[in-house]
């Protein structure tokens, strides 16, 4: 590896003005670390795949926006706009899966009163693994929950290869 590493670093200057001779410094002034050259964990690159942007502006076909939601379905701020506006979440709908997008009830009482939601969402990412389902920090802004208390709740979905979660709920769960 540290042949590697010493190879990226010395080359670094030549990467994007290629040379046809062998007559040139191994080293110089200019000589910097790439983008090549940092190790990176294989739970870091795992998570990383299964980390959900913070903003999302498209969705491939494939994927879900996973938003929360209040149970009367009116998707008036936040990611429920969102989900409205860009992904086809329907007016009304406040549970499950609507438009390019699943609802998640956040705005009843307290934690408690998600979690049953949560539990649904993840039965529901099971029965679907065609499809990657990217959530948001549901619970976190309008209702006014904390990453650390809605974060445990997503804890089984750690295991499903199809959902991603925000990076502030996988510092939670580590």
């Amino acid at each position: 590896m540290l042949g590697a590493i010493i190879g990226d670093t010395a080359g670094s200057v030549y990467e994007f003005d290629n040379i046809k001779t062998t007559d040139f410094p191994f080293f110089s002034p200019r000589s910097n670390y790439t983008e090549h050259t940092y190790y990176k964990p294989s739970y870091f690159t795992e998570t990383m795949d299964r980390f959900t942007p913070d903003f999302i502006k498209e969705l491939r076909p494939d994927e879900i926006f996973v938003f929360g939601s209040n149970l009367a379905g009116h998707h008036g701020g936040g990611a429920a706009y969102i989900a409205n506006a860009k992904f086809g979440a329907e007016w009304g709908v406040g549970v499950g899966p609507t438009g390019q997008c699943y609802a998640i009830p956040t705005m009843q009482g307290g934690v408690e009163t998600i979690k049953p939601y949560i539990d649904d969402f993840i039965e529901y990412a099971k029965q679907h693994p065609g499809q990657k389902f990217l959530v948001t920090r549901i619970g976190c802004g309008i209702a006014g929950f904390t990453d650390d208390e809605i974060a445990p709740l997503f804890a089984e979905a750690t295991n499903l290869l199809n959902v991603s979660l925000p990076e502030t709920f996988w510092k939670v769960l580590e």
